[in-house]
């Protein structure tokens, strides 16, 4: 099974970079898209089936080209879960959920903190979250959580840690908050395979970032604690250039 996340930073937009070209030829199982800042009647859904994925769902923000996240499936999954239930989240368009056979995968946009009343949002945020995955793992042990997570866990997640210390995405009880995510049953899927550092998910389109490698890693494929040994593989994939991020990819059996 082969999964893959990406914040498009709108769908639109990647469409007219050759997404579905791409899309064909990368040929996951599985696509969570976050960031669609679209609602489904916006989208050439057309071209997403005809490159042979009949299932998607979409989950979008109540404001228009605000936000928003997917799921495109090979497959038909027995279950879709709009939202998580919590209305201040579920107004935003930010988790999307397919049940399959054996396991759950949910798309995940979680909120940026650029503003003192966004960081605030995003820390009441993340803890109701972080509540409510725990209940739902009650009933869904195997769970894989793909997504933008808005936060750098460690310093070799980030070119320069020094100078972003006091920055949004990688402040101390940002990273402490992710730590303690993961910590609760949950594996990073990249940092599972590869400790090397320099592999980034995401540039700024300031001061040539991308081209000289200054990056952020800010999407993850984290993996629950009981689908541990059936990972086989997962990937960053920065060739795709659709979005200031690039795409992951995690694979299991």
């Amino acid at each position: 099974m082969r999964i893959i996340s990406y914040n498009v930073n709108g769908i639109r937009a990647a469409f007219n970079k050759g997404f579905i070209e791409w899309l064909k030829q990368a040929g996951p199982d599985i696509i969570c898209l976050q960031e669609t800042k679209a609602t489904v009647d916006q989208v050439a859904v057309h071209e997403i089936e005809a490159a042979g994925y009949p299932y998607h769902y979409w989950f979008s923000a109540q404001k228009k080209g605000y936000s928003g996240v997917a799921i495109v499936s090979k497959h038909k999954p027995n279950n879709v879960v709009y939202g998580t239930g919590i209305e201040h989240m579920d107004f935003e368009g930010r988790n999307i959920r397919l049940d399959f056979d054996g396991f759950s995968v949910m798309s995940l946009y979680l909120p940026s903190g650029t503003n003192v009343e966004r960081h605030e949002y995003k820390f009441r945020y993340m803890d109701e979250f972080h509540q409510y995955i725990t209940n739902l793992r009650t009933e869904i042990p195997n769970l894989i959580i793909c997504g933008d997570y808005n936060i750098c866990h460690e310093k070799i997640d980030i070119h320069d840690p020094v100078r972003n210390a006091r920055v949004s995405g990688f402040l101390p009880n940002e990273r402490a908050w992710l730590g303690g995510f993961m910590e609760s049953g949950f594996i990073d899927s990249f940092r599972h395979f590869n400790k090397e550092p320099h592999n980034y998910t995401w540039w700024s389109n300031f001061g040539n970032a991308r081209a000289n490698n200054k990056g952020w890693r800010i999407d993850y494929a984290l993996v629950s604690e009981p689908l541990r040994d059936r990972l086989t593989r997962a990937l960053i994939l920065p060739e795709a250039r659709h979005s200031d991020h690039c795409p992951i990819l995690v694979e299991f059996e």
